[in-house]
């Protein structure tokens, strides 16, 4: 293998692969958590709250075992993604028609919501009923915010998780070097889903939200995983949305994808063009993010 491979942002070397070679053949009935949780601690691999990066840790070793350079102990059971990617258990929720000035829904409830509690549980079908996108389960950071009015009743959604690996109009417009990328490339984070639900009809709602959100998002990152966020990035697809509402909130368009999808290999498009947009959290986020 080459020994600048570069996997879940961690930098693999050769001294590396020989390492979880010999812990297999060394432990031959370990099963693939016991294992990558043993590697997280011997090269220190935690993030900024100080928790082992188990799931990234075995992404790599899966990635590792698809390419033929290591063979990985058999499951034990089946992967619980398949379990969290099972269309959501329906919730009841009011969808009744709601017109309203904005002002009425003052203050409105921004909460943070987890899996498998009753918000939680919310989220994920609103998101898998009415945003054309649907939501299955995330990987790696993210936080999800419930939007509600003073009774309870929900507003909108909204889901922030890990940024794309590579996007030349963002690289360019940040100033990035390919080491600088790497190295700061999680104290940014992807909007991947923005819905305002389909029975609601509040003007400037979705400004406001921004405003509330962006204000707040920062502070919930660093107390849920230890580091800030300084830019935030999303893709609006040209042939569904205009992209009025980041516009309004003072986004800032930088450019169009090429189609070939958040992670994907290759040069040929796989997927709808679509719009770059950010939002700097600061002034001096081209400081921060090492550029």
């Amino acid at each position: 293998m080459r020994t600048d491979s570069i996997i879940q942002g961690r930098r693999l070397s050769a001294q590396d692969l020989v390492e979880i070679r010999t812990l297999r053949s060394e432990h031959p009935f370990w099963h693939r958590t016991r294992l990558s949780r043993e590697l997280c601690e011997r090269w220190g691999w935690r993030n900024e709250a100080g928790q082992l990066k188990d799931m990234a840790c075995r992404s790599l070793l899966l990635t590792l075992q698809e390419r033929g350079w290591i063979e990985l102990p058999a499951r034990q059971r089946a992967s619980v993604n398949g379990l969290r990617n099972r269309r959501a258990v329906a919730v009841a929720h009011d969808a009744r028609p709601w017109h309203a000035s904005l002002e009425a829904l003052r203050p409105l409830r921004v909460e943070s919501v987890t899996p498998g509690r009753p918000p939680g549980r919310l989220f994920q079908c609103l998101l898998q009923c009415y945003h054309y996108l649907g939501h299955r389960n995330c990987v790696g950071e993210n936080l999800k915010y419930l939007v509600s009015d003073p009774q309870g009743r929900p507003l909108a959604c909204l889901l922030f998780g890990s940024a794309a690996w590579r996007c030349q109009p963002r690289d360019v417009r940040i100033g990035w070097s390919e080491p600088s990328r790497s190295r700061a490339l999680r104290l940014l984070t992807n909007n991947t889903r923005f819905l305002i639900l389909p029975w609601v009809r509040v003007p400037h709602l979705a400004s406001h939200l921004w405003s509330v959100i962006l204000r707040r998002l920062s502070g919930d990152w660093q107390e849920k995983y230890g580091h800030p966020i300084y830019l935030v990035e999303t893709f609006v697809q040209r042939d569904r949305f205009s992209g009025t509402c980041y516009r309004a909130a003072g986004w800032i368009p930088v450019g169009r994808t090429t189609g070939r999808g958040r992670n994907a290999p290759g040069r040929a498009a796989q997927g709808p063009i679509k719009e770059v947009f950010l939002k700097p959290l600061g002034a001096d986020f081209r400081q921060r993010l090492g550029a």
